[in-house]
């Protein structure tokens, strides 16, 4: 499911063969790219920048410093539009889990902080940054924008900064599919008013020697309207309490949605998943818990249950009908010699009611009442929710990113 990119190829005037254009080493040596180069090309040529992709009201950054400090550390790139709205720039070099994992804490710090200042404070340590005096930031939008009203871009800029309306870029020269999970992690901050785009900026050399960038836009974050309900199928979504019409219910089964919830709490408490990014579900009053992958509006999920009559645990891959999630699983299933070899365990491949291919692992347990099977059936549904989150979340990822380029 890894998203393969071809370096482009160059077709000189008259040549009699084509050349296949090489990407800079990302390994530290002369020659090679470094975060200070992408930080220069940000600052010189902000057109390279794929905004109106992420978010058109961010078109025309002016760019202001490199290297901004602020409480938080310093920012690699601040730019502003002329209608006052800020741009902040972390570039990023992938060589290491470790710089992977601590971007999205590193901008997102930066934009708390930013969300505290006016455009004085701004302004104040442009001037620090730039060993400029007056008004310098305004001063270097004006050059690019010569209508824009001094008064109206100080109040537009301190209501931006006080409201957190922010474009966020993560920039990099060689992004991998499995940075593009940090995306994710700002979905969770919805409600907020800033908007994030990963951008790779691949750096080749052309014949004669001079670079070649290609920008490409692998992700954005969505504004979500709506919530969605997700449910695994054949189940449907009644109150504890009541019935369909309103109804009083019987008492025994409302004790039996509180020992559900007791079950799936305890089971809860004791999970430790390697995602960090990965939603974790309440415990609810079901048979059953959703824990959401990424895919557009809720659309994809994996489903752990306990069936009592059984006496069984298991975990499948769900999906609606007719969305991007549904083509997401269907990709994954179609790699099945993979993902049979990256689970392990007794995973297999079965069809559900609509007669759709998942992916699925079950355990006999014994009476979930007894407590030596109840901790035999943690133990054993912590370590496959680990695994399938594992596997399945960035195959559903690259699955989702792959048809969004080809409908592109």
């Amino acid at each position: 499911m890894t998203r393969q990119q071809r370096s482009p190829v160059f077709l000189g005037q008259g040549a009699s063969k084509a050349a296949t254009l090489e990407p800079i080493s990302l390994v530290e040596r002369i020659g090679a790219v470094s975060e200070a180069d992408i930080q220069a090309l940000v600052h010189q040529f902000p057109e390279c920048l794929p905004i109106s992709e992420i978010d058109a009201t961010f078109e025309g950054p002016v760019p202001i410093c490199r290297e901004l400090y602020t409480p938080a550390g310093a920012i690699d790139n601040l730019m502003v539009t002329p209608s006052g709205l800020p741009v902040i720039v972390e570039c990023k070099l992938w060589r290491n889990p470790e710089g992977r994992r601590e971007v999205v804490g590193q901008i997102l710090d930066y934009a708390k902080e930013l969300s505290r200042w006016s455009s004085s404070d701004m302004q104040r340590e442009v001037n620090k940054r730039l060993g400029l005096q007056g008004n310098s930031l305004f001063e270097l939008v004006q050059k690019v924008s010569q209508d824009v009203d001094e008064v109206t871009f100080n109040d537009s800029l301190t209501r931006n900064l006080r409201n957190g309306r922010f474009l966020l870029l993560i920039v990099g020269d060689g992004i991998r599919e499995g940075v593009e999970a940090i995306t994710e992690y700002i979905q969770r901050y919805a409600g907020l008013h800033f908007s994030l785009g990963l951008v790779e900026l691949p750096i080749y050399r052309m014949p004669d020697g001079a670079r070649l960038v290609v920008p490409r836009l692998l992700a954005r974050t969505v504004n979500l309207t709506r919530e969605v309900v997700s449910l695994p199928d054949g189940y449907k979504l009644n109150e504890i309490g009541t019935e369909a019409d309103g109804a009083e219910i019987d008492p025994e089964r409302l004790a039996l949605g509180t020992a559900q919830q007791q079950f799936w709490k305890e089971f809860l408490t004791g999970l430790k998943l390697d995602d960090p990014e990965q939603p974790i579900p309440n415990p609810a009053r079901l048979g059953y818990l959703a824990f959401s992958l990424p895919a557009p509006g809720g659309s994809c999920w994996l489903t752990v249950y306990r069936d009592i009559r059984k006496s069984e645990v298991g975990i499948f891959l769900s999906a609606q009908r007719n969305t991007p999630g549904e083509a997401a699983m269907f990709a994954v299933v179609e790699d099945w010699q993979t993902v049979e070899a990256e689970l392990g365990g007794l995973v297999r491949r079965e069809q559900d009611r609509y007669h759709r291919p998942r992916i699925i692992d079950s355990l006999a347990t014994g009476p979930l009442e007894q407590a030596e099977a109840r901790s035999a059936a943690f133990d054993w549904l912590r370590e496959r929710v680990n695994a399938f989150v594992n596997v399945l979340r960035p195959m559903i990822r690259s699955a989702v990113a792959d048809a969004e380029t080809r409908g592109g």
